[in-house]
């Protein structure tokens, strides 16, 4: 079993829908993002137009943060996930340089929300999970799929964008989308990493 993901930029509106689910389904502090929309443009008036890219961790075959992680915090599960192991990180950051797609986040604080007035009462509940002085990143929601779930961005997505599923099944519906569209591209394959995130 590999999970991954299957993107299409053609559907995608660039909301953000799956950037603000993500940071409800997980809790994440201020200024950490798991998931992201980077909102390029191109072309001159009248002839300009917006292009949205979605980004996360590419839960890679051959990720190049495992590589370098002195004491083996990051590592790939059974079914194709890339983890980290807050109890074990150390926080040097070297996962954070080693990444081509730039989508990890270090943990500054977990007693700092976004209003002045102090922590929400959701902020209270969830911040503590985040370990102080760790690295984190998206985990594809594996609370979520261990329940039979989506990740909460593909759950969320208005323009139906995003798909996620086993790459090694070949009746599931990102194999089925990767054999329709044997164009599909991913991020930065020179980088050698083999990412699971794919984009048509």
């Amino acid at each position: 079993m590999r999970y991954g993901m299957v993107i299409s930029l053609s559907r995608c509106i660039g909301c953000n829908a799956c950037s603000i689910a993500c940071k409800h389904e997980n809790g994440t502090g201020p200024g950490v993002f798991w998931r992201k929309v980077i909102i390029t443009e191109s072309g001159k008036y009248p002839q300009a137009a917006m292009h949205a890219l979605p980004l996360l961790c590419n839960h890679c075959e051959d990720p190049s943060c495992a590589k370098v992680c002195p004491v083996k915090a990051t590592k790939m599960d059974a079914n194709g996930m890339v983890t980290i192991d807050a109890k074990k990180c150390i926080g040097c950051r070297y996962c954070m340089t080693a990444c081509p797609y730039n989508v990890r986040a270090y943990v500054r604080s977990n007693d700092k929300g976004y209003f002045d007035e102090g922590l929400t009462e959701y902020e209270k509940a969830v911040y503590g999970e985040h370990k102080v002085g760790t690295v984190e990143k998206c985990t594809f929601c594996a609370q979520r799929v261990e329940e039979g779930k989506n990740p909460a961005c593909v759950q969320t997505c208005p323009a139906k964008a995003l798909f996620f599923g086993d790459l090694d099944d070949p009746a599931s519906q990102v194999a089925k989308l990767l054999t329709d569209n044997p164009n599909a591209k991913t991020l930065k394959p020179e980088a050698g990493t083999k990412p699971k995130v794919f984009y048509i």
